[in-house]
C-alpha cells in the first residue's frame, strides 16, 4: 500500500508540474464539461443532485488530483471510471482550469441549530480544517467541502469510515475511522450549511 501510494503520488507531482496551470484552456475545459461533466455535476458546476458534488470553484490542483485518480482506477467509481478513462493529461489541466476558475456555489440549506453548534467543535477535532481549509473551502490539492450536498457529504464520511474509498494518502481513512455515526451527521450536517465568507 505505502508503494502504491509513493507510485501515485509520483505521477501526480510530475503530472502537475509538467505544465504551469495557466498553459491550460479554461475554454476548452468548459466544452469538454459541458459534453461530459454537466449532466451530473450541474450547469456551471453546481450540482443539483444530492449524491454528486458540485465543482464550481474547486481548486486547480483537487480537480487534477481527482480526476487522475479516477482516470488511473486509485478512487474506484462504476460512474466516473469510464468517464475519466479517455481523459488525455491536457483534458484534465483544462478542466482543472475551468472548474478552478467559476464563482464557488453558494449553500443550499441552513445547518441544523445542533449541528451548527457542534460542528466548529468537531472540525477542531478531527483535523478539517488542518487540511480543507479555516472555513474549509479547500487548498491546493484538498477540496472545498463548504456548501457541499448533506447526502454527498455523508456518503463520502461514511466510505471513508468503512475504508473503501480511495484516499491518496490514508489522512481520510484514518481520521474517519474513529468517527461515530453520530459525528458523520453532525459534520455532514454542519458543513454543507457552510457558504463562502
Amino acid at each position: 500500500m505505502i508503494r502504491r501510494t509513493a507510485v501515485v503520488t509520483a505521477a501526480l507531482c510530475a503530472l502537475l508540474t509538467a505544465v504551469p496551470a495557466a498553459a491550460y484552456d479554461a475554454e476548452a475545459g468548459r466544452q469538454k464539461a459541458e459534453a461530459n461533466c454537466a449532466p451530473c455535476h450541474g450547469k456551471d458546476g453546481v450540482s443539483e443532485q444530492p449524491t454528486v458534488p458540485s465543482l464550481a470553484g474547486q481548486k486547480n490542483d483537487y480537480v487534477v488530483l481527482a480526476l487522475f485518480q479516477f482516470r488511473n482506477g486509485h478512487r474506484p467509481s462504476e460512474v466516473m471510471g469510464p468517464i475519466a478513462k479517455p481523459l488525455a493529461d491536457n483534458d484534465l489541466g483544462n478542466l482543472a482550469k475551468y472548474y478552478s476558475s467559476l464563482q464557488p456555489w453558494p449553500a443550499g440549506r441552513a445547518a441544523d441549530a445542533s449541528a451548527a453548534a457542534a460542528g466548529p467543535a468537531l472540525t477542531l477535532k478531527d483535523h478539517c480544517i488542518q487540511c480543507h481549509g479555516p472555513n474549509l473551502t479547500g487548498q491546493d490539492s484538498v477540496p472545498r467541502i463548504a456548501g457541499q450536498k448533506i447526502d454527498y457529504l455523508t456518503m463520502q464520511l461514511k466510505a471513508f469510515h468503512a475504508g473503501n474509498r480511495g484516499d491518496i494518502d490514508g489522512n481520510m481513512t484514518s481520521i474517519a475511522a474513529a468517527l461515530s455515526d453520530a459525528d458523520i451527521a453532525t459534520l455532514a450536517d454542519y458543513v454543507s450549511g457552510l457558504s463562502a465568507p
